[in-house]
């Protein structure tokens, strides 16, 4: 077998390449024959682990193997079969897979008439459709998820009625507990792939080259930032008279080139696994030029990355496996992390639960949960709401009393005139905080004005609400006036004063973003003196 890695690598991107081009241009197709040509293709987000999943698979096809699926519950005696006396060493690591036990119930006089009590008087004939079914469930006849439904059935009774009689008149179904048996959820791939190749050899002759992405399940004593109960494993055999520990080498490059790995070293395997030839184990530390520097254990570039080996003839020879076969194996999980630069495999398994994984937004995605939460509804409203911001800005500093008139026009049909005024004497239209901004700073929510105080909080512009103290307090003026022209009233006057919370200055934010503040111990700051009236008279 040989690898040529830089013609793989060129293959890889321009199959993606085409791929990604061809469904773009499906999605625009299908858009414009729904009629919506204006609609643009949204991206979703790819899991870390899938996606390298993902990868692999591509990466395994284009060097010629043949996907399987090995079988995921494993009998115990496979074990026993693969590994000999070391078996009940790796039997401490196995899940063993249990089941609740079907109860032997009899149906006592005093049963019946709970059950008559219940259900009502359903006769000896319904008494004995009881007794039919449950001994149809003991036997195995009726699974436990159809129990119910039968018996709603048979007696004519509502299903809600039969699940509290058997919870009530049968309390041998809530004392069940699991009985273990003897077959467990294989703890490593090369479980599966003994029975898998003893079945090929009875329909194909070898070689054979085959590759599996699967789950496994390892009984941990605890779940840390290097291992999880359940993994993701990258598997692939070879089977062949003429195969050798060079046939590792040259898949462990292949592969592992077609992700940015470099150089390779291969060092002999100290574990030891009882179904490898002794010597034949071996370890793959493969050299990534992104690694270097960077704040892992793997600054150095290297990293420990796969292992492969040629498994015993002593435990092919219990299924009958005339051929040599060599195994290489990764943990998808280790190389997803290695890839995305991850420090701890659970927040990269599980980033949305909280106790693994911190919970982090951007500044930008916080902007984008704050709003102003009573706009005006119709054209004229936002007359309104752009003239009073305008007139706030041309003489927010003139001295008061002071009165000036924003806008007037007719909404809903009547004549109104809207002005922003100060009635109180030696102060101003507006108050010091009427031009402060909502933003996002550090994660903090903070209304602030644009000053060189500030200047480092709005260098960032998509942290920016772009809603100011004055422009949301407009918006709310503008909806009032509009509500009261649609009742009939005849006046109305929107103030405020300091503000002390975003809801005073008609700013709302969504709860996601507060949970996330209070979260974080971030803090919520918008308030300051606004001090600004408008006025309207409606004819």
């Amino acid at each position: 077998m040989r690898f040529n890695p830089e013609e793989i690598k060129t293959a890889a991107k321009e199959d993606f390449d085409a791929a990604w081009n061809n469904g773009r241009e499906y999605v625009k197709r299908a858009n414009i024959n729904q009629g919506y040509p204006h609609m643009e293709l949204n991206y979703g987000k790819v899991h870390p682990v899938y996606e390298t999943i993902s990868r692999l698979r591509e990466a395994y096809l284009r060097m010629g193997f043949h996907e399987m699926m090995n079988p995921l519950i494993v009998d115990e005696k496979e074990v026993h079969k693969q590994f000999g006396h070391e078996a009940l060493a790796v039997l401490d690591r196995c899940f063993y897979l249990g089941g609740l036990p079907r109860p032997n119930v009899g149906i006592s006089d005093e049963r019946i008439a709970m059950i008559k009590g219940m259900i009502g008087d359903i006769g000896e004939e319904g008494i004995e459709k009881i007794r039919r079914i449950l001994h149809s469930y003991k036997k195995g006849d009726i699974e436990g998820d159809d129990l119910v439904p039968e018996m709603s059935m048979e007696l004519g009774v509502s299903d809600s009625l039969i699940v509290e009689m058997i919870d009530q008149v049968f309390p041998e179904f809530k004392e069940l507990a699991p009985v273990c048996g003897r077959k467990t959820l294989r703890s490593h791939m090369t479980s599966g792939w003994f029975i898998s190749l003893s079945g090929m050899l009875e329909r194909a002759e070898p070689p054979f080259n085959f590759f599996s992405i699967d789950r496994c399940f390892r009984r941990e004593q605890a779940e840390d930032a290097a291992r999880l109960m359940t993994y993701y494993s990258a598997s692939c055999v070879i089977m062949d008279e003429n195969v050798t520990v060079d046939h590792g080498k040259a898949v462990a490059q292949g592969l592992l080139a077609q992700f940015g790995f470099e150089k390779f070293r291969f060092r002999p395997d100290e574990k030891r696994s009882k179904y490898y030839v002794p010597d034949t184990q071996i370890e793959v530390f493969a050299y990534h030029p992104k690694l270097v520097g960077s704040k892992t254990k793997y600054s150095d570039g290297w990293v420990e990355i796969a292992t492969f080996g040629i498994y015993s003839p002593t435990a092919l020879a219990e299924y009958e496996i005339p051929c040599p076969v060599m195994n290489l194996g990764l943990g998808v999980e280790r190389l997803a992390m290695i890839l995305y630069g991850a420090m701890d495999v659970r927040s990269l398994t599980y980033p949305q639960i909280p106790q693994y994984s911190p919970w982090n937004m951007q500044d930008s995605e916080l902007a984008k949960m704050i709003y102003v939460e009573k706009t005006p509804v119709t054209s004229e409203g936002e007359e309104i709401l752009a003239a009073i911001v305008k007139q706030c800005e041309l003489h927010g500093s003139e001295p008061s009393p002071c009165e000036f008139t924003a806008w007037e026009g007719t909404v809903y049909g009547r004549k109104v005139k809207v002005s922003v005024v100060e009635p109180e004497e030696n102060t101003k239209l507006c108050g010091p905080a009427a031009f402060n901004e909502v933003l996002t700073f550090k994660s903090d929510i903070l209304g602030l004005p644009n000053n060189k105080k500030w200047e480092e909080a709005f260098e960032n512009d998509s942290a920016r609400t772009g809603i100011r103290f004055i422009d949301a307090f407009a918006a709310q003026s503008a909806w009032e006036i509009e509500e009261a022209a649609k009742n009939g009233e005849k006046q109305v006057e929107t103030r405020v004063r300091i503000v002390k919370v975003p809801s005073e200055i008609n700013i709302r934010i969504k709860p996601l973003a507060q949970r996330y503040i209070t979260s974080n111990n971030k803090k919520i700051d918008i308030r300051g003196p606004v001090f600004t009236t408008v006025r309207a008279e409606i004819e």
